[in-house]
This record gives C-alpha cells, sequence and structure tokens, in this order.
C-alpha cells in the first residue's frame, strides 16, 4: 500500500469521525484492521440514544464524505437504526443504538486490529 493511500484512509476515516461529532455521536472509536482483514482498512464504530439521531449520524457521514468525494458503496439497517452500517470501501462505518452495540461488541471481535485515536484521524483532514 502506498503513502498516498493510507493518508486518503486516514482522511476519509477522519472525516466520518468529525461528521459523527456534528450529530452527537457518543463513545467513538477507530480501528485499524488493515493489517488482520481485506475487507477495510479502518472501522469507525460509534452509537446514538434513538432512531433519529442514528439516521441523522448516518446521514450526516455519508454527505460528509460524497462531498469530499468518497461515495457510499453499500448502506444496511438505516430504517430500523439499531445498525446502520457504511461501507465506503477503505472505511467501514458502524453505528448503533446502545443496547445493539453492547451485543454485537464489535471492538471485542476486532481485537486484534489496533484501537486508533480518534483525534489523530481528525487531525488528517486539515
Amino acid at each position: 500500500m502506498t503513502e498516498h493511500n493510507m493518508q486518503d484512509e486516514k482522511r476519509m476515516a477522519g472525516l466520518a469521525i468529525l461528521a459523527l461529532e456534528e450529530k452527537k455521536a457518543e463513545d467513538i472509536r477507530a480501528i485499524d484492521i488493515s493489517r488482520v482483514s481485506v475487507i477495510a482498512d479502518y472501522f469507525i464504530i460509534a452509537n446514538g440514544t434513538n432512531t433519529s439521531q442514528i439516521q441523522a449520524m448516518a446521514d450526516e457521514v455519508e454527505e460528509q464524505l460524497y462531498k469530499a468525494g468518497y461515495p457510499l458503496k453499500q448502506k444496511e439497517g438505516y430504517h430500523n437504526a439499531n445498525w446502520v452500517l457504511m461501507d465506503f470501501g477503505d472505511i467501514i462505518v458502524h453505528i448503533f443504538d446502545k443496547e445493539n452495540r453492547l451485543f454485537y461488541d464489535l471492538e471485542r471481535i476486532w481485537k486484534d486490529g489496533s484501537m486508533v485515536e480518534p483525534k489523530s484521524l481528525k487531525d488528517c483532514v486539515k
């Protein structure tokens, strides 16, 4: 993987984190899974408090990444909004309600990945 690509993925992840923060997401986590999976380089995980907020978070992520030239490839779970999965290729954004986040516990499942400080990814946006 080239350095350019890595910076692009970090920028994508940073934009997603900023969009989630804009809509008051809770407990935002970033996991670098590039060494343990081919499906993506980063998982961004957050949760919201209700259906409307979770959908607003998903809408904001989709809009901000699209504006930056990163179109959404696939989105699942938007209507129920208990787990919205947004696939942007190099990053995958997971937005949960609190109950499903605890139940699915992606941080534990993907513990072989590396936790990344969200601030370090936001710094790549500037």
